[in-house]
């Protein structure tokens, strides 16, 4: 069993920065494909990034390519997402997920979420 806790939403204006954080627990979480989706009112939920075990392999949605960035710390089972320029589009619900698979498709974890909202 894999537990992931998120941290660093909040509200921020359109063209600013937040940097969200997940850390993860349990066996071999470490070695894991890392993830962020996230989920607007009224919509389904959406991949966003993820970052394979190694670091070496990314992948991002359109919507975010060259605005934000996933990395990750084996060493602490740490990873983060990097939101810069941010739009109102960009306001949902963030989940990180992990799953022992690369690509990821449908997560075997999930954190419970943090709130992003983004003004004008």
């Amino acid at each position: 069993q894999v537990q992931l806790v998120e941290s660093g939403g909040g509200l921020v204006q359109a063209g600013g920065s937040l940097r969200l954080s997940c850390t993860a627990s349990g066996r071999a979480s470490n070695s894991y494909t890392k993830a962020w989706f996230r989920q607007a009112p009224g919509k389904e939920r959406e991949f966003v990034a993820a970052i394979s075990t190694s670091g070496l392999n990314t992948d991002y949605a359109d919507s975010v390519k060259g605005r934000f960035t996933i990395s990750r710390h084996n060493a602490d089972n740490t990873h983060w997402l990097q939101m810069n320029s941010l739009q109102l589009g960009d306001t949902a619900v963030y989940y990180c997920a992990a799953d022992p698979r690369w690509p990821i498709e449908t997560p075997s974890y999930w954190g419970q979420g943090t709130q992003v909202t983004v003004s004008s």
